[in-house]
């Protein structure tokens, strides 16, 4: 729980400014949700830079997703010379969750000096890292760079299932105009299953609205009436 102090006639008063990070820290890890999501919600309505380290560190091990959401809410309150290198340390030796979680809230925070990190994750292993570091990568994209991501999230495709491959997709559509060439050239690979998400991808393009799992399936029956359905 929170600490609190009293005032003169008993009513409750703040925490002392010196035991609240504590406190706040403490409540972050109680076993109950609704606590935890409170905490993180104190901790970004008053930010103080002495709770990054502990509001990180539960981003990492944290269950539920409307808590790990408020926890993301409060670090982009926090100074960005505070968080941002202590996110970039997480994604040098945290686990999956811890990587993704890091990767999701600098793409919120939007310093371009994550740039080079989320690129270097967008073939993680880990496909929740992987779809977090190209929703990342796609939103600190330095300017005449669109292209080149391109190429690199083009790589993924066929990658995962129905729903990875439109998380991709949706990243790729968010470079804009950059991606078709690309797409394009990606339709006439060798792997069906690659020629299909290509395929989908660009309808999706064309059409936001469009239903993309249908398409994934229908970009492959055309697929295989081509060169290796001849």
């Amino acid at each position: 729980m929170v600490v609190v102090n009293t005032t003169g006639d008993g009513r409750p008063g703040p925490a002392p400014a010196e035991t609240l990070p504590a406190a706040l820290s403490e409540a972050l890890c109680a076993p109950v949700a609704s606590v935890r999501l409170k905490a993180a919600l104190r901790a970004g309505t008053d930010p103080d830079p002495r709770l990054v380290h502990s509001l990180v560190a539960r981003c990492a091990v944290e269950p539920d997703f409307f808590v790990r959401d408020m926890l993301t809410w409060a670090l982009c309150r926090m100074p960005v010379d505070v968080t941002v290198p202590r996110l970039l340390d997480e994604l040098r030796g945290g686990g999956a969750q811890a990587r993704s979680q890091a990767l999701h809230t600098l793409s919120k925070i939007g310093d371009h000096r994550a740039w080079p990190a989320a690129r270097a994750h967008l073939h993680d292993r880990d496909d929740d890292v992987a779809r977090s570091a190209w929703r990342a990568a796609v939103a600190l994209v330095p300017s005449g760079a669109e292209g080149a991501l391109a190429v690199d999230l083009v790589a993924g495709l066929g990658r995962g299932d129905s729903e990875m491959q439109r998380s991709l997709s949706r990243a790729l559509i968010g470079l804009g105009e950059s991606v078709l060439p690309v797409l394009d050239r990606a339709k006439t690979s060798a792997d069906a299953r690659v020629r299909g998400h290509a395929a989908a991808t660009e309808a999706l393009y064309r059409d936001p609205d469009s239903a993309f799992a249908v398409s994934v399936e229908a970009a492959k029956r055309v697929a295989a009436t081509g060169p290796e359905g001849t």
